[in-house]
């Protein structure tokens, strides 16, 4: 059995290390990024070209509308699925994203528990009276963890993580899994990893490009889609400072300069949290070919 996790910050150029891995071993990909799981929503996300794809089969894209919230525990169920079917029929996987909490929720077993419609209804309340910033706040005082690792755009997830706060009576984090509770112990994870100033120059680089294939005009569509009736999909990097731009908030340099700068958070937050999970292995972006022999190296002699 193979299954590969290639995870790491933004930029880092994950996808293409998959697609290669995945034509070498005759594999499948299963899409671990949040925000790819949207229609429509293609140069914000990064998401490859079905060319770029060379054929290989990708799941859990384009599974949603921009006017659906995405859930995590309807992710796991589909990619679990998705996976064990693949499994089963002796294909390889590999899993591919930068949503930490997604690869967590296919890999381990989550604890959080189910929501509670007045809890719930009283914090989404406030929320919309105090406003995100002041409940972002509130999380990073009762958890510091999440606020580091949930941006205050994502008003959503800030209120979930209060709501799972208020009735366990224990930070957010405190519900994630704990090492040894896998569900596929035979699961070999990668993480790429670039110096900072590099990486901030990729991002700088690649918000200039999405801007350059029409990001702007996507989103403007998207809005006629049902964008700004999603909570999820609106909150997506570029996509909310665009929203503010067509809306009048900023102009267009501020919104492309406040994504640059929400995206390098971003990917700080990403090295955070997969920081923590000792069984990556980290491996410095190369030249495709030695990638590739760092990552198969990993399974000659074993069992698999």
């Amino acid at each position: 059995m193979k299954l590969f996790v290639i995870c790491g910050a933004t930029a880092t150029g994950k996808s293409d290390l998959a697609v290669a891995l995945a034509k070498e071993i005759k594999g499948e990909i299963v899409n671990a990024d949040s925000m790819q799981l949207y229609k429509g929503m293609d140069i914000g996300t990064a998401k490859l070209s079905l060319d770029e794809r060379h054929g290989i089969p990708h799941h859990m894209l384009d599974i949603l509308t921009v006017n659906q919230d995405a859930t995590v525990a309807q992710y796991q169920e589909l990619a679990r699925a998705k996976i064990d079917s693949l499994i089963a029929a002796e294909i390889p996987v590999i899993v591919v994203g930068g949503t930490g909490l997604y690869i967590k929720a296919i890999l381990d077993d989550l604890n959080f528990p189910d929501t509670d419609p007045i809890v719930r209804e009283k914090i989404a309340l406030e929320a919309l009276t105090l406003g995100g910033d002041v409940m972002h706040a509130r999380l990073s005082e009762l958890d510091p963890a999440a606020g580091f690792a949930i941006p205050k755009e994502n008003v959503r997830r800030v209120v979930r993580a209060l709501e799972v706060i208020e009735i366990t009576g224990k930070p957010y984090t405190a519900n994630l899994p704990r090492e040894g509770s896998t569900k596929y112990p035979f699961a070999k994870q990668f993480g790429l990893a670039l110096d900072r100033a590099k990486l901030l120059e990729r991002i700088d680089a690649r918000v200039d490009r999405m801007w350059e294939l029409g990001l702007v005009a996507e989103v403007r569509d998207l809005i006629k889609e049902g964008l700004l009736d999603g909570r999820t999909a609106q909150a997506a990097l570029g996509y909310a400072q665009i929203i503010k731009f067509a809306e009048g908030e900023m102009d267009e340099a501020e919104a492309m300069e406040e994504t640059k700068r929400t995206t390098r958070q971003y990917a700080r937050r990403q090295e955070t949290w997969f920081s923590r999970d000792e069984r990556i292995q980290w491996i410095n972006p190369a030249p495709i070919t030695n990638l590739l022999e760092t990552v198969l190296s990993s399974t000659i002699g074993k069992d698999e």
